[in-house]
């Protein structure tokens, strides 16, 4: 065969992620209060945007947009996938609607779509019910910090530089709960150059000021400090709480022993410690906690329809503003403001077709949970099944890294409180009859309320506990419900009978 060169043509496919397209997907992972930061950002960026909020889309019907035709996204969902892209596509079409407050018109799980028997029948939709204000109060007054309280109080202990500097790095090493970590106050001397006995000569000025008990290095030496201050630390109670870990292990034995004492004499020791703080800085500042703002919300309405709806209270609210478009591009005269304006228009319709194309695929997910889920609902945490990404994903057509991204970072309200959309995706545990298996969920909280009814004369252990799991037909071993209880931070049989004969 003749080598030379040749020319071949070839026709191949491939997709091509432009930038919208990978904000696109991008917008799934966002809740609404990130979502409502980045539109602010947009608002900002294009002349051509405008927040719908301000004006209503009735206010002037002729100023709204017609939305150019979205690609096709189903295909890039599959494409990054195959390309391991860390970024997951958003299933679904776009379709030429404006997105304000109202949401997606579609009821997308309607009574007749979803055909679930009984009663208790979930639909989909957007917005929000009617006459249900769901916002909260954001007017929160800061609170004076814990460091800003202990440098006020610092001002008027110390006139040399180097013990004012001294003290100044001791208050930012403080924590919220008022500790100093032993090992940072270990290496003040190396890294500011100073003498340890200046360091300690420092923190224990410090450690007189308000609250009682602050800048401790322990919990020994936190109550130590407030037993002090009581006048109540006498070398018996030295020793007591020199031996603090005792008293965590219920090893009351041998703490009577070390303070030769007697069971009443410790009774009232253990009752005196009690009334102390063991975390005194938590009085003072911190960050402000943090309501979390439900993204869907869970209703039954008289029909006994569960009904899935978007917290439009939350959601931004946009426009494009075509009469701003015309007059900006009658007066643009050069190529580059043209194109400019172009782009801000192109712009404009991708984020509007995203906003919309976005609650639809968050109704489609969640109505679909939620009726995968119908007996949680109905019946609390016991009814709560097995679940994982990929049966929501068949059901509704999409790729399990789209139902990935739409249930990340997003919680849900019904009637049963607030939970992320995350909880309702639970491991199975066998059943023992061979039946439909269990959620893991809810076996943890069967073995909470066993443990919550226990009293003195009847600890379960963990086999015990195991034994009547396997009665209510739940086939667990014991070191699955040894790693469920110390997941939920429960502590062994021996260590919560010690804990009731000190209560009582």
């Amino acid at each position: 065969m003749a080598l030379g060169p040749r020319l071949d043509l070839r026709q191949s496919q491939q997709l091509v992620m432009t930038p919208q397209l990978q904000q696109a997907i991008k917008l799934l992972q966002l809740n609404n209060i990130e979502l409502t930061a980045f539109v602010a950002e947009e608002l900002e960026r294009n002349p051509l945007l405008e927040n719908g909020e301000e004006r209503s889309v009735a206010d002037d019907p002729g100023d709204q947009s017609q939305e150019a035709e979205a690609p096709e996204l189903k295909a890039a969902d599959t494409a990054l996938n195959q390309t391991e892209t860390p970024d997951s596509p958003l299933d679904a079409d776009y379709e030429d609607n404006v997105y304000n407050h109202d949401g997606p018109s579609d009821n997308i799980g309607s009574e007749a779509g979803l055909g679930l028997n009984g009663n208790s029948r979930i639909e989909g939709g957007g917005g929000s019910f009617n006459g249900q204000d769901q916002a909260f109060d954001a007017t929160l007054s800061e609170a004076e910090s814990l460091q800003d309280h202990l440098l006020a109080q610092m001002g008027c202990m110390f006139d040399l530089p180097q013990d004012i500097l001294i003290a100044s790095h001791l208050i930012d090493l403080v924590d919220d709960s008022g500790y100093i970590a032993q090992q940072d106050f270990d290496d003040v001397p190396e890294r500011l150059g100073c003498e340890r006995e200046d360091a300690e000569r420092i923190i224990g000025q410090l450690q007189t000021m308000d609250p009682v008990g602050i800048c401790a290095r322990s919990l020994s030496e936190c109550l130590r400090i407030q037993q002090r201050e009581r006048d109540r630390l006498d070398p018996i109670m030295d020793k007591f709480l020199n031996n603090l870990d005792l008293l965590g292990r219920g090893d009351l034995a041998a703490l009577k022993r070390i303070c030769q004492i007697s069971q009443e004499d410790l009774s009232d020791m253990i009752k005196e410690i009690q009334e102390l703080n063991p975390k005194p800085g938590l009085a003072f500042g911190g960050e402000t906690a943090q309501t979390v703002v439900p993204d869907i919300y869970i209703k039954r309405n008289a029909q006994g329809v569960w009904h899935v709806e978007l917290n439009s209270a939350t959601l931004p609210k946009v426009l494009i503003s075509q009469r701003y478009y015309a007059e900006l591009k009658t007066g643009a005269k050069d190529e580059k403001a043209k194109e400019f304006l172009s782009e801000c228009l192109a712009d404009a319709n991708w984020l509007v077709k995203a906003l919309d194309q976005r609650a639809k695929t968050i109704v489609r997910v969640a109505t679909e949970l939620v009726r995968q889920q119908e007996a949680f609902f109905n019946h609390g945490v016991r009814h709560l099944k097995p679940l994982n990404l990929r049966a929501i994903a068949e059901e509704i057509d999409m790729h399990e890294s789209t139902v990935s991204r739409v249930t990340s970072n997003k919680y849900l309200s019904c009637n049963r409180g607030v939970y992320e959309l995350k909880y309702f995706f639970t491991s199975a545990i066998s059943s023992s009859t061979g039946e439909a298996d269990h959620s893991a969920e809810a076996v943890r909280d069967r073995i909470r309320s066993l443990i919550e009814d226990e009293t003195l004369d009847n600890i379960l252990s963990d086999d015990a506990i195991v034994d009547i799991l396997k009665r209510e037909e739940i086939d667990i071993a014991r070191r699955t419900v040894a790693k469920y209880r110390e997941a939920m931070r429960i502590p062994s049989s021996v260590q919560r009978r010690r804990a009731k004969k000190m209560a009582s």
